[in-house]
């Protein structure tokens, strides 16, 4: 692969798994200088690293930062300058779930579900932007959801959140429009990842179905391509947003999900 992003330092949220290391790993293989954040145990993280290794030829340096706590997000920025040089990248992927109606949802779980999936996008964009602007040159990218243009019962405050992460993009890159930073969103739908795997085989199990009948009846019902969207389209798209060619998508929510927002 071309070293189109080499002498660029990228940080990926949420990269110890699925969508974020796939993104990591290909930021990587493009030259970037990367380091992974998110949780796990200390196999599933040195794993995460080893992947990352087999293309950058050294382990990325990792932050456990939770990203509930603003001051650990800010910690995380420094940590990753002081490791790598200067933040160019940053593409906030964390996010984590909970499905209820609204009148049973628990608030600790609104709450939580707020702080990492929306405002922990605010408080990382927050810290890179000066040095962005004064370079004049960054990327900030947002991992959204189609759940960010569309809605789903029992998904209100991972809804909220991704359509509050679409609004949020949308401002900063009016804020930075006339310089060479841009801040795009990534919408994708229903992604293969050992998490939505695992649905698969609940609701299998549920409706007493099997697997690939639980995946296009249930899972991908919305999603017409009946298929999942692959972490690597998702990192593709990703990378086009970092690389030669895209300075002027700014302030898009870019679709990656089989067409269900356009049916």
């Amino acid at each position: 692969m071309e070293q189109s992003l080499k002498g660029r330092t990228a940080l990926v949220t949420g990269s110890t798994s699925g969508i974020g290391l796939g993104i990591a790993r290909l930021l990587a293989a493009a030259g970037a200088k990367v380091m992974l954040n998110g949780f796990g145990s200390p196999e599933e993280i040195a794993a995460a690293r080893r992947t990352v290794a087999e293309v950058a030829g050294a382990e990325p340096p990792h932050s456990a930062a939770d990203l509930s706590d603003p001051a650990q997000v800010r910690a995380m920025i420094a940590e990753a300058e002081a490791a790598l040089g200067p933040v160019d990248i940053l593409v906030n992927n964390a996010g984590i779930q909970f499905t209820s109606r609204v009148e049973d949802f628990p608030e600790a779980k609104w709450d939580a579900i707020i702080a990492i999936n929306l405002s922990s996008n605010f408080h990382a964009s927050k810290a890179v932007l000066p040095g962005m602007q004064a370079r004049n040159w960054g990327r900030i990218i947002n991992i959204a959801s189609a759940h960010g243009l569309v809605g789903s019962p029992e998904k209100v405050a991972y809804v909220a959140a991704k359509h509050g992460v679409v609004g949020m993009t949308k401002v900063i890159a009016l804020e930075i429009a006339q310089t060479n930073v841009t801040c795009n969103a990534i919408c994708p739908g229903f992604v293969r990842t050992p998490l939505a795997e695992k649905q698969v085989a609940a609701l299998a199990e549920k409706h007493g179905v099997s697997e690939e009948v639980a995946l296009k009846d249930f899972l991908l019902a919305k999603q017409p391509s009946k298929r999942w969207v692959e972490v690597d389209e998702v990192a593709q798209m990703a990378l086009y947003l970092c690389g030669p060619g895209s300075g002027g998508v700014n302030g898009s929510a870019l679709s990656i999900d089989g067409g269900w927002v356009a049916a």
